[in-house]
């Protein structure tokens, strides 16, 4: 009785441990605090949960990796708000004043445009060029930086533009940096989306720019197999991601040709 008792228990943990991890609880130490055990005693936990891919490790606790649904931007607008914000800062010293930038559609984009609008330019700031409404929204507010939105038809979901109408536009620009989003990121594969267009559109941003950094926060590195399209950047773009990222992500950057960033939280 005392065994199936222990083994009860271990099982109830194991489901507490996975809906911590769920709601955005992924560091060992605040999972302990949070279920009353040791640091110990959760490593195990997320060892045995990782032999049964259940979860995948990240540098000091573990995420959940789920099946993949493109969110909708409102949604997405609400969720890993401090890991986007450190993306964004780590990313804001590669915009340069003077020169044409691309900032992409998607919340942690968006985080970025808040970012490049209230910073004090002393003078004229770059040119940013964006297919996200949210992202021209937050950059029409700056006195010093020059706005400029693709043409296209609008997706419902993420509120970026796509289609011929973004192409012909992305064929007459050039960019110091291009900062593009994504729904899923593999080091070898490059950036996973919901649909060919968004890949398409993507190959063409990343094609017209001297530089290609994806913001992307780790739960985007634990994605499933199933994202339907991807976009192929070619060796040399950078990944910037947050302190949560796999623990074996840095050695697949390496092996790929990607630079890595990990954005420091507060």
């Amino acid at each position: 009785m005392e065994a199936r008792g222990v083994r009860r228990g271990t099982r109830e943990r194991h489901k507490a441990l996975l809906e911590l991890l769920r709601q955005g609880t992924t560091h060992v130490e605040d999972l302990a605090a949070t279920l009353s055990v040791s640091p110990s005693t959760v490593r195990r936990d997320l060892s045995r949960l990782t032999a049964d891919r259940q979860v995948a490790r990240t540098y000091g606790g573990a995420v959940v990796p789920e099946a993949f649904h493109e969110r909708p931007i409102e949604e997405s607008a609400r969720v890993r708000l401090q890991a986007k914000a450190a993306i964004a800062a780590a990313a804001r010293p590669m915009i340069t004043a003077g020169t044409t930038v691309f900032i992409d559609a998607g919340t942690t984009c968006s985080a970025l445009a808040r970012i490049v609008a209230d910073d004090d330019w002393r003078g004229d700031g770059p040119l940013v060029v964006t297919r996200g409404l949210e992202t021209a929204n937050t950059l029409a507010s700056s006195k010093h930086v020059e706005v400029v939105i693709l043409g296209g038809r609008v997706r419902k979901l993420s509120h970026g533009l796509v289609g011929p109408l973004t192409d012909l536009a992305l064929d007459r620009l050039s960019f110091s940096v291009a900062f593009l989003g994504a729904d899923a990121v593999d080091p070898r594969r490059g950036v996973g989306e919901p649909t060919l267009e968004e890949t398409s559109v993507k190959e063409r941003i990343a094609a017209r720019a001297l530089r290609v950094v994806v913001l992307a926060d780790s739960s985007k590195l634990a994605a499933a197999d199933d994202v339907p399209a991807w976009t192929n950047l070619r060796p040399g773009w950078t990944l910037i991601t947050d302190a949560d990222a796999p623990t074996d992500l840095a050695d697949r950057c390496t092996a790929a040709g990607v630079t890595l960033v990990h954005a420091p939280t507060k």
